[in-house]
C-alpha cells in the first residue's frame, strides 16, 4: 500500500483524492457531491481527458478516472489504452452510464474496470465507493516498479553493444594507473569514499548503481534542499510541486577543490566506463537520471527518453552544452529525439563532437 493510501486511511477523509472526470450528461447532477468530497478535474470529451493525462507526471496523476459511457462505446477504446499504459497502471477506473445497457456492463467487466454505475444511483454511495477503492488499493505505481510494468523495452543493437564492450574494455585497461592517481588525490583532500555511487534510472526505467569519482563533500546530498533556490533550471519550467525536473547549481559550494578540477575536465565521469562495460549504459545515449529527477519525467510526453539507452555522452551535451539559453524543455526534446532516431552515424557524430564540447570553458 502506498504512503498516500495510508495517509488517507489515517485522515478518514477523501477530500484530497484527485479525480479526473470525463463527460457532460451527468456532470451537472454529480458536480456538487463530487466536489464536496474530491478534488475534481473536469473534461468534456475523452480526447480532452487523454490530453490531460498526457501532461501529468507520476507525482500529479489522478487517483480515480470517472468516465461517462458514450452511446458509441468509444469509452472502451480509451479504457483499453489506459490499461496498456504502464504509467496508468493502478489507477482506479469507474464507468458511469446515463442509461441501462447490459452489453456495456459486460464489456466493462471484461476490461476489469473497478466499478460500473447506471444512473440513477445514490450519489453518496458512489463517493463512499471511490473512497474505499482509493484507501485499499495500490493506486499508483512506484518508480521502482515501472521497469517491470513497461511493455516496450529497449534492445541495444548488437553492433552498438560490441562497440561499447571493446571501447570501454580497452579504456578501463589503459586508464587504471590514472584512476589510482585520481583516487589518491581525492582521498588526500577529504575523508570518505573515493567513488560516489548513486541510484540512476536508465533505459526502460531500470534502476542501477551509477559510478563517479566523488567531487563533492560527503554531506552533499543533505545540503541539496537548502541550495534548491540556486538551481539554474528552477525558474525556467517548474512542475506542479514547484520543482524543476533537472538540477544544476552554479558555483556549487558542495564541490571540493579536486572535485572542481575533475568536473571541469569530466574526469569524474570516467568510472562510468565500468557501467558501459557491464551493460547498464552505452557510450552514447541519454544521461541516466537520479530518482528524484526521473520521477518528474514519467508523463507520456517525456517517458520516450527512457526508451533509449543511458549514455556516457549524448546529443544535448554537444548541441547545447554550456549555453545559458538552453531550457529544460529543450533538453527533454533532445533526449526524446535521440531515443527515437538512433543510428550508427548519429553516434559517431556525437562522439566526435564530445571532445570539443569538453574543452568549452563554461561548465554545464
Amino acid at each position: 500500500m502506498t504512503k498516500q493510501a495510508i495517509n488517507l486511511i489515517k485522515r478518514g477523509t477523501t477530500v484530497h483524492v484527485k479525480v479526473a472526470y470525463s463527460g457532460t450528461a451527468l456532470k451537472d447532477v454529480l458536480a456538487t457531491e463530487l466536489s464536496n468530497n474530491f478534488s475534481i478535474e473536469y473534461t468534456d470529451t475523452l480526447s480532452e481527458l487523454e490530453n490531460y493525462l498526457n501532461e501529468q507526471s507520476l507525482l500529479s496523476m489522478p487517483d480515480v478516472i470517472l468516465l461517462e459511457a458514450d452511446e458509441d462505446g468509444e469509452c472502451f477504446q480509451y479504457i483499453e489504452k489506459f490499461n496498456h499504459n504502464p504509467l496508468l497502471h493502478g489507477l482506479i477506473i469507474v464507468l458511469l452510464s446515463p442509461h441501462k445497457n447490459k452489453a456495456f456492463k459486460l464489456r466493462a467487466l471484461k476490461l476489469k474496470v473497478h466499478d460500473y454505475y447506471t444512473y440513477p444511483f445514490p450519489l453518496e454511495d458512489l463517493c463512499e465507493r471511490l473512497g474505499f477503492l482509493v484507501k485499499f488499493k495500490l493506486i499508483k505505481p512506484g518508480l521502482t516498479d515501472l521497469s517491470a510494468q513497461t511493455d516496450v523495452g529497449y534492445d541495444i543493437p548488437w553492433s552498438k553493444r560490441m562497440f561499447d564492450i571493446v571501447f570501454s574494455g580497452i579504456a578501463l585497461l589503459c586508464l587504471t594507473p590514472f584512476f589510482l592517481l585520481v583516487a589518491l588525490l581525492i582521498r588526500l583532500e577529504s575523508k570518505g569514499q573515493v567513488l560516489y555511487i548513486s541510484k540512476r534510472v536508465g533505459a526502460g526505467y531500470k534502476i542501477f548503481d551509477f559510478y563517479k569519482f566523488r567531487s563533492m563533500r560527503t554531506d552533499a546530498d543533505k545540503m541539496l534542499q537548502d541550495l534548491s533556490a540556486l538551481n539554474q533550471y528552477a525558474n525556467a519550467e517548474e512542475n506542479e510541486r514547484g520543482k524543476s525536473a533537472f538540477v544544476k547549481i552554479q558555483n556549487d559550494p558542495r564541490i571540493t577543490k579536486v572535485g572542481a578540477f575533475i568536473r571541469k575536465t569530466s574526469i569524474d565521469e570516467l568510472p562510468q566506463l565500468y557501467n558501459v562495460f557491464i551493460g547498464n549504459m552505452s557510450i552514447v545515449g541519454n544521461r541516466p537520471l537520479p530518482l528524484y529527477e526521473a520521477e518528474m519525467l514519467t508523463s507520456n510526453e517525456w517517458s520516450m527518453r527512457f526508451l533509449g539507452p543511458a549514455g556516457l555522452t549524448g546529443l544535448w551535451q554537444i548541441s547545447k552544452r554550456g549555453k545559458k539559453e538552453m531550457s529544460e524543455r529543450e533538453r527533454k526534446r533532445l533526449d526524446n529525439y535521440y531515443a527515437t532516431r538512433y543510428s550508427f552515424w548519429l553516434d559517431m557524430k556525437i562522439i566526435l563532437g564530445t571532445i570539443p564540447a569538453l574543452l568549452q570553458k563554461e561548465k554545464v
